[in-house]
This record gives C-alpha cells, sequence and structure tokens, in this order.
C-alpha cells in the first residue's frame, strides 16, 4: 500500500525490503528526482496510542542508516539522500490515511530533524 501510495505522489520504487549484511531492513528504496530516499513504513490501528513514527527510535535509525550506507556504496557514487516516514492507519470504519514525513531524521545521528 505504502508504495503504490509513493507512486502516486510521483516517486519511483527502486527496491522493497531492502537488506545487505547486517543492516535493519529498508522497507522502501525510492527516487523523487535526483533524490535517492530511504523510506520506512509503520502502520496503527489504534491512533490514541501515538505516532508510529514513534517506533523509529535510536536504535531503528541506526540501523536504517546502516543500511542506507551499504546501498550507497553499492551504488558507488555519492547522491543526495534523505530519510522518510510513512504513517499508515487502519481503521476499520474507514479508508486508511498516510502521513509522509519527508525528512524525517538524516545519515549522521546528531542531525535529526
Amino acid at each position: 500500500m505504502a508504495a503504490s501510495w509513493l507512486r502516486a505522489h510521483g516517486v519511483k520504487i527502486l527496491r522493497r525490503n531492502f537488506r545487505a549484511g547486517h543492516s535493519g531492513e529498508i522497507d522502501l528504496v525510492c527516487r523523487q528526482g535526483d533524490t535517492l530516499v530511504f523510506a520506512e513504513v509503520k502502520s496503527t490501528i489504534h491512533p490514541e496510542h501515538g505516532a508510529p513514527s514513534r517506533a523509529v527510535n535510536r536504535r531503528k535509525r541506526h540501523l536504517l542508516r546502516r543500511g542506507a550506507r551499504n546501498w550507497l556504496y553499492m551504488l558507488g557514487f555519492p547522491v543526495p539522500i534523505r530519510f522518510d516516514i510513512l504513517e499508515i492507519f487502519l481503521n476499520t470504519k474507514a479508508p486508511p490515511s498516510v502521513t509522509w514525513r519527508q525528512a524525517a531524521f538524516s545519515l549522521h545521528e546528531g542531525s535529526a530533524r
């Protein structure tokens, strides 16, 4: 669902569920214009428990950064990148809704946005 939603918003999906070595799995590797986008997808049925993006804690961000570095190493040349989080709110009484948190954090630990 997240990949379809991103495609509808002009994002090209390059790979789903990317994992290299002991890095964390990156849900979606995408391209938007010249920018390489590493997207994490989180969903919830109970929004009263808080935003799904809260699950992307320090440890998860570390694993995502490691996975992104592996992708960039394989790519072999520098490109602009960003880390996005897609929050999907599921509800049995309404269609799912998506919140797209672009540039949710950066490649370097001290540079959260």
